[in-house]
């Protein structure tokens, strides 16, 4: 028989669900009042940036985006269009594809770690202290986050993947 969750197992699932919720929010609020697109934008340059040759294929990119994005080539279509990333065709599968950032794309996702970083600061470093933020992150790992992949960003860099 399948054994159903605790009380509190359930508990821990609607507070870790409103939690996300609101923080994300409040992140998206401030990056907005900062006059700044969408976390979804900052993630994607993001991860473009991080990887070695400055470009991904759209399902590499989507696959290590922090904020889960249902649409990524609409997401892509709009980095295009602002110019933020180009499209390239693959040299050796032509049918295949890679997205790259440009040099405004990168410098759009460092401008927008300020409004960023302060908004993770705002509504989680200022709320845990060192030792409580990696007691989360162990349990979070053990839910299957792997925070502890995660590398400290540099300042420029920002913080989200993984």
């Amino acid at each position: 028989m399948k054994r159903k969750p605790s009380t509190e197992a359930t508990a821990a699932w609607i507070r870790l669900m409103r939690v996300q919720s609101r923080v994300l929010d409040a992140v998206e609020q401030e990056l907005k009042k900062a006059g700044f697109p969408p976390l979804a934008w900052y993630d994607a340059l993001l991860e473009l940036s991080r990887a070695p040759t400055g470009e991904l294929r759209p399902v590499e990119l989507e696959r290590q985006m922090l904020i889960p994005q249902y649409s990524t080539s609409r997401l892509i279509d709009r980095l295009v269009e602002e110019g933020l990333a180009v499209r390239r065709e693959c040299k050796i599968d032509k049918r295949g594809q890679f997205v790259e950032i440009t040099e405004s794309g990168r410098e759009l996702q460092k401008r927008m770690w300020s409004a960023y970083s302060a908004a993770i600061e705002k509504h989680v470093g200022s709320k845990l202290s060192d030792a409580d933020a990696v007691k989360l992150c162990g349990l979070l790992d053990r839910l299957g986050c792997s925070c502890g992949d995660m590398t400290s960003p540099t300042v420029g860099e920002g913080a989200a993947s993984r």
